[in-house]
């Protein structure tokens, strides 16, 4: 739709805007000739519009036949002679002076400081970047040392404000720049494509206030034995190392989704063999130390599976809990045959590749789902059963039906 325009300023700013986003070559503007109030309006608006041609920044086309003489558009010819004109910095001067700004004086890590460019080559073209632009420059400087500062791991045993006051002098500085930090470290560490930025800071051990750890089993914690009737107990995550296992369990399987952990230990284990572990969907950072100390405090006979939804984020998941405890993990009802049985076609594209996850037991998976074959299926479309065990673990009836 052409925009008309009765404000010369705002028509000769549109054109610069125009070119600056690359959307035209030598771009057009138009006079609305309907919407000025008075005679006397239109003709400044023309006298303004001479005085950049005069300059040679845009030229000016008149209409012919029964029209004759009347404006009909105005074209950019030379938009460093109109940004002179206007007393306007171009957005590409704009850009590199943001940068250099939000830069300064920072010691970086390269993959930051390409970051950083790059969202400046974004501001020259006139776009913002997580709902910031070359005026809050700030913004960007604050969100690239919180970002420097987590790949430091300056940010581990600390608080979301804490973190945040000691790196930027702002307590609240990261809950505003969640998106802006995160979209930051997704170009240099692996973090799960579908979660929110809180979610994905909690993964690198930034939380506000951490949830529990969900245990169901027989164990002893400070040497107490804790009774197995409850369904499970909720324990913060940094007492895993207090737990003890008198009775070693058949297996420990984690599970991503609330729903699909009740059902599995109301349904599918209720004599409590194993010990299952709902780890709050993306595990934290506090809770993978949690499951690290699970698996050292086992004998390496122990099974460890895990349960996800048939997706990127939950093959990403599996890896997370597999690097975690530092032993090989298998998949549990995460298989090529349940998603092509279940499953259905993905609507969104994701970045998964073939052959990342070589040599971990969802390599299968992951090929799959990098393939133009794939589909995607929630845990919770799948009845929960009891793992696949080794021949050599027998938990009485309980059994893989």
């Amino acid at each position: 739709m052409v925009r008309r325009f009765v404000s010369s300023a705002q028509l000769l700013s549109d054109l610069l805007d125009r070119w600056e986003a690359g959307s035209a070559e030598g771009p057009l503007a138009y006079p609305d000739h309907t919407g000025f109030p008075d005679i006397t309006s239109q003709d400044r608006f023309l006298r303004e519009l001479e005085a950049a041609e005069r300059v040679g920044a845009v030229s000016l086309t008149y209409a012919a036949g029964r029209r004759r003489g009347e404006l009909k558009h105005v074209r950019l010819v030379n938009p460093e002679r109109l940004y002179e004109h206007l007393g306007r910095n171009s957005a590409e001067r704009q850009a590199a002076d943001a940068l250099r700004k939000a830069i300064a004086g920072s010691a970086l890590a390269p993959a930051l400081e390409t970051a950083a460019r790059e969202i400046a080559d974004g501001w020259a073209r006139r776009r913002r970047w997580c709902n910031l632009g070359p005026a809050d420059w700030e913004g960007l400087r604050t969100a690239l040392s919180l970002a420097q500062a987590v790949l430091e791991g300056r940010q581990l045993d600390q608080d979301y404000r804490t973190f945040s006051r000691r790196v930027s002098g702002d307590s609240k500085a990261l809950e505003r720049l969640e998106t802006a930090v995160v979209s930051l470290l997704r170009r240099i560490v692996p973090l799960p494509s579908d979660a929110d930025a809180r979610s994905a800071l909690a993964t690198l051990g930034l939380e506000r206030f951490g949830p529990p750890i969900l245990l169901s089993g027989q164990f002893l914690l400070d040497g107490f034995r804790l009774p197995p009737h409850p369904i499970y107990f909720g324990l913060p995550p940094a007492t895993a190392g207090r737990l003890r296992f008198p009775i070693v369990p058949a297996y420990v399987l984690t599970i991503e989704n609330f729903a699909s952990f009740n059902r599995h230990v109301s349904e599918t284990d209720p004599e409590r063999h194993g010990l299952t572990l709902y780890a709050g969907g993306y595990p934290s950072l506090a809770v993978q130390r949690a499951l690290a100390s699970i698996s050292t405090a086992l004998p390496s006979t122990v099974p460890f599976y895990h349960w996800s939804d048939i997706d990127p984020d939950g093959t990403w998941i599996f890896r997370t809990v597999e690097k975690a405890i530092g032993r090989r993990i298998l998949p549990h009802l995460m298989t090529v045959e349940l998603a092509e049985q279940h499953g259905d076609w993905p609507t969104r594209p994701n970045r998964l590749r073939r052959g990342e996850a070589e040599g971990s037991a969802i390599a299968e998976l992951v090929d799959f789902l990098a393939s133009d074959q794939a589909k995607y299926l929630e845990q919770e479309e799948i009845d929960p059963r009891m793992p696949l065990l080794p021949d050599k673990v027998d938990i009485g009836s309980a059994s893989h039906p």
